[in-house]
């Protein structure tokens, strides 16, 4: 996809690996909507690209919450006539050793790295559809742990690290799911592990050492955006297909999410599954 002229959302992209592909992007010629929830750097972040030659906006949103992200979408919905792609990168680490929640009351990298980003995607698929042909990167981890439906939140043995990797885990299966879903719509769905460790806030404040750079992530990211083979439905590592953890590819599993994605965030009539305790 040649990106000129194209209005690209990319989520969490004030600063590390999501600002550096805004810059990138504006600098090809798309408009691209920054996306944050400091108001402050994310204005920098538009000036750069505005005194740079770029198109850009900023839009503030909250992660951790649901009410902001309902919020957000409105506000998409109301100032776009068009969506080419939605990169789904917001999220936080594994940094910390107690439980956090979100305003909603879920555990804080379940809610913030996975169903913030189901429920945006969800109330913006409208807009997407009709600018078809469009696409969605979904940029889970390689990172990744088996999600258990008896203790979705941990609220019995919480691990900071397992948090997150269930959330990218979660990314993969919604990933596959929408993927089949909009098949015939004119939306690829793909989702990818960009680098490992690389030189970002979230990973120093983890206490790790980078070992890959922005640059590094960011081009797999790119890769995905500006992709000319039409493939969907793919989980790859760095630029190459691979495999996710196996409950990915079951399909009970990803329904059982699913329902409970559907419930949380008060999308439909999808209720609870029973036996799933959050």
């Amino acid at each position: 996809m040649n990106p000129h002229g194209k209005t690209i959302l990319v989520t969490g992209s004030t600063d590390g690996v999501g600002r550096w592909i805004v810059s990138k992007l504006a600098a090809q010629g798309a408009t691209v909507l920054v996306h944050g929830r400091n108001r402050a750097r994310g204005e920098r972040v538009v000036a750069d690209i505005r005194n740079a030659g770029g198109n850009a906006t900023f839009y503030a949103a909250d992660f951790a919450s649901l009410a902001g992200v309902r919020a957000l979408a409105e506000t998409l919905q109301r100032d776009l006539d068009t969506l080419d792609v939605l990169v789904n990168n917001a999220g936080v680490g594994s940094a910390g050793s107690s439980r956090e929640t979100s305003r909603d009351g879920h555990e804080l990298r379940f809610a913030v790295n996975y169903l913030s980003g189901f429920l945006l995607t969800r109330l913006l698929l409208p807009l997407l559809v009709r600018s078809a042909p469009a696409r969605i990167v979904n940029v889970a981890s390689v990172g990744q742990e088996a999600i258990d439906f008896h203790d979705v939140m941990l609220t019995r043995s919480y691990d900071p690290y397992r948090a997150y990797c269930q959330s990218k885990l979660a990314q993969v299966m919604f990933t596959f799911d929408l993927a089949e879903e909009l098949n015939t719509k004119g939306v690829t769905v793909n989702c990818l592990h960009p680098a490992t460790f690389m030189d970002t806030t979230m990973v120093r404040e983890a206490g790790i050492s980078p070992t890959s750079s922005v640059e590094d992530g960011g081009a797999a990211i790119l890769n995905l955006v500006l992709s000319q083979d039409g493939k969907t439905g793919g989980y790859y590592d760095r630029t190459l297909p691979s495999r996710a953890n196996r409950q990915a590819y079951d399909r009970t599993a990803r329904r059982r999410l699913s329902d409970l994605s559907f419930d949380l965030t008060k999308l439909g009539n999808q209720r609870i599954p029973e036996g799933v305790n959050i």
